[in-house]
C-alpha cells in the first residue's frame, strides 16, 4: 500500500473515466489520478512522465490498441515494467483474466456499476 498513491485510468469510454475519478473522490484519501483514452496516449504519457503513476488501470476493449496490446508494451517497457497494472473492464470472462495474469497483470477487476462499489474496490490499494 502507498500513501498518496497515483493511480493511472487507460479507458476509451470518457463516462468510464469520469466514474473512476468520481470514485477516487469520494475516497476522501488524497491521491493523483490521471486518464488517457487509448493505449497509445498511455505509452506516451509514461515515457514523458518524470513521476510516474503508482497504479495503472487498464480497460480491455479499446480500439487502436487493445488492453492485452497496451499490457504487453507496458510490460515490455523499461519505465512502465514494475508498475502494477490492474486489469478494470467490463469483462468477467475467466479466460480475460487468466490471460491478462500470464502477461503480467497483477488483479483483474470487472467495473461495477455503482460508485460505493468501486470506492470498496479502491480502497484495497490505499493506505
Amino acid at each position: 500500500m502507498i500513501k498518496n498513491p497515483t493511480f493511472f485510468l487507460i479507458d476509451d469510454d470518457e463516462d468510464d473515466r469520469e466514474f473512476f475519478q468520481v470514485a477516487l473522490e469520494e475516497t476522501n484519501v488524497n491521491i493523483n489520478y490521471a486518464g488517457v483514452e487509448n493505449g497509445y496516449q498511455a505509452l506516451e504519457f509514461i515515457n514523458k512522465a518524470e513521476i510516474l503513476p503508482d497504479y495503472i488501470f487498464l480497460d480491455l476493449n479499446m480500439p487502436r490498441m487493445s488492453g492485452r496490446e497496451c499490457l504487453i508494451e507496458l510490460k515490455k517497457n523499461a519505465k512502465s515494467a514494475d508498475i502494477p497494472v490492474i486489469i478494470f473492464s467490463t469483462s468477467s470472462d475467466p479466460q480475460d483474466k487468466q490471460e491478462t495474469k500470464q502477461l503480467g497483470a497483477l488483479d483483474f477487476i470487472t467495473k461495477p456499476s455503482k460508485t460505493s462499489d468501486l470506492i470498496k474496490i479502491l480502497h484495497n490499494f490505499i493506505i
